[in-house]
C-alpha cells in the first residue's frame, strides 16, 4: 500500500510551499485571463497546462538538484548558450526581420532565453573563485562574460532581450560589491554615448518604438497603435473593471498581443484598479519570498544567484507593466507567469528552482 504522507514528504522536502504558492497562484490567474483574452480557446489553454506542467517539472527537478552540481553547471550552461547563441547567428530562422529561434528538429528553440540563467550563474561562479580578494580586474572579467552573449543577442536583433539580461548582469555586480562611483560613472559614459547608439547601433523600427512611446499620436494606425489601444483597455476597466470576459478592447479584437504581452492591458481592464492592485500585491508577495531566500543565502555564490534572479523577475513585471502602460518603449516582453507562452515560462519557473534549491539545500561547501 502506497504512503502517501511519505510520498508527499519526498515531493515537497525541497520545495519552499509560500514560493510555490504565490507563483501557483499567478499561474492559475493567468490561466483565467488567457481564456478571456483568447475568447474561450481551449486549444491554447490546454497548450498552456502543458507548458505549466513542463515548467513545474523543471522547477521541482532543478530544486532536488544540490547547489554543489548548480555551481558545476555554470560553466557548462554559459558555453553551450554562447555556442547556440553563434548556430543562430549562422543557421537561425528569420521570423519579422529577426534572426532569434533555432530549428532542432523536432522543435524551436530561442537561445537567449536559456542565457537569462546561464549569464548570473557564470558571473557568481566567476566571482565565487576569488570572493576574498576581489579587485578592478575581476569584475573587468565579469563584464566581459556578460557583454559576449549581449552582443551576440542585440546582433539578432532582440533588444529587449539584450537589455533584460544586461540587468541580471549589473545585479550581479551590484551583490558582488562593486564600488557605487564606479557604477555611476559606467551610468555617465552610458548617457555620454547614448547618441552614437541612438545614430549607429538601433535600428529604425527600434528608434520608432521611442518616439511612438513619447507620442503615440503620431501614427495611431501603426507604430503607435498598440499604446493606444492598451491605454483605453487599462483606462476603460475604472476601479472595479467591466468583468471577466466582458472587456470590449479585447472581446472585439482591438487590443493586439492580448494573450502575450499585453495580456496585463486584458486584466486592467476586466479587473480595473482593485485587481491591479491585488495582483501587484501578489507579486511583491512573491517578491519579498525571492528576497527572504537571498538574504538568507549562506555563501557568495548563492546569494549572487538569488538576487540576480530575483531582480531579473522584478525587472520582468516593472518593464511589461511600464510598457503596456506606455511609459516605456515596446520590447516584446512577457508578464511573468500570467502570459501565454512556454520558453519564458520554464525560463522562470527555473530560477524559482535554483532559489529553492538555495533555501531548502545545505550550506554550499566551496569547491
Amino acid at each position: 500500500m502506497i504512503d502517501f504522507n511519505r510520498l508527499w514528504h519526498y515531493l515537497t522536502r525541497y520545495v519552499d510551499n509560500f514560493l510555490l504558492g504565490g507563483v501557483f497562484l499567478l499561474m492559475l490567474i493567468g490561466l483565467a485571463v488567457l481564456y478571456s483574452a483568447s475568447g474561450g480557446n481551449l486549444g491554447r489553454i490546454s497548450n498552456q497546462i502543458v507548458n505549466i506542467a513542463v515548467a513545474l517539472t523543471v522547477m521541482w527537478l532543478m530544486a532536488n538538484i544540490p547547489l554543489q552540481q548548480i555551481k558545476r553547471l555554470a560553466l557548462p550552461l554559459y558555453i553551450v548558450g554562447i555556442v547556440l547563441l553563434i548556430a543562430v547567428a549562422l543557421f537561425g530562422e528569420i521570423h519579422n526581420g529577426a534572426r532569434r529561434w533555432l530549428n532542432i528538429g523536432i522543435t524551436r528553440i530561442q537561445p537567449s532565453e536559456l542565457l537569462k540563467i546561464a549569464v548570473p550563474l557564470m558571473m557568481a561562479w566567476y566571482f565565487d573563485k576569488s570572493e576574498i580578494t576581489l579587485r578592478l580586474r575581476d569584475y573587468a572579467g565579469a563584464t566581459l562574460i556578460l557583454l559576449l552573449p549581449v552582443l551576440l543577442i542585440a546582433r539578432q536583433p532582440d533588444l529587449g532581450t539584450a537589455l533584460l539580461i544586461t540587468a541580471s548582469g549589473f545585479y550581479v555586480l551590484y551583490f558582488a560589491g562593486l564600488s557605487w562611483r564606479i557604477m555611476a560613472g559606467l551610468l555617465v559614459s552610458a548617457a555620454a554615448i547614448l547618441p552614437l547608439f541612438w545614430t549607429f547601433a538601433m535600428h529604425d523600427y527600434q528608434r520608432k518604438r521611442v518616439l511612438t512611446m513619447l507620442d503615440p499620436s503620431q501614427d495611431p494606425l501603426g507604430a503607435g497603435y498598440h499604446i493606444i489601444q492598451s491605454s483605453i483597455a487599462i483606462g476603460s476597466g475604472g476601479i472595479a473593471g467591466k468583468g471577466w470576459q466582458k472587456g470590449t478592447q479585447s472581446q472585439l479584437d482591438f487590443l493586439p498581443e492580448q494573450s502575450t504581452d499585453f495580456i496585463f492591458a486584458v486584466f486592467s481592464e476586466e479587473f480595473g484598479l482593485i485587481g491591479n492592485g491585488l495582483l501587484l500585491l501578489l507579486y511583491l508577495a512573491v517578491i519579498g519570498r525571492c528576497m527572504i531566500i537571498t538574504a538568507n543565502a549562506p555563501t557568495q555564490f548563492t546569494r549572487l544567484v538569488a538576487g540576480s534572479i530575483t531582480f531579473t523577475f522584478f525587472t520582468y513585471v516593472f518593464v511589461n507593466m511600464g510598457m503596456v502602460s506606455g511609459i516605456l518603449p515596446v520590447v516584446g516582453v512577457p508578464l511573468p507567469l500570467i502570459s501565454y507562452g512556454g520558453t519564458s515560462l520554464v525560463t522562470m519557473l527555473l530560477g524559482f528552482g535554483i532559489l529553492m534549491s538555495i533555501q531548502t539545500h545545505p550550506k554550499l561547501v566551496k569547491t
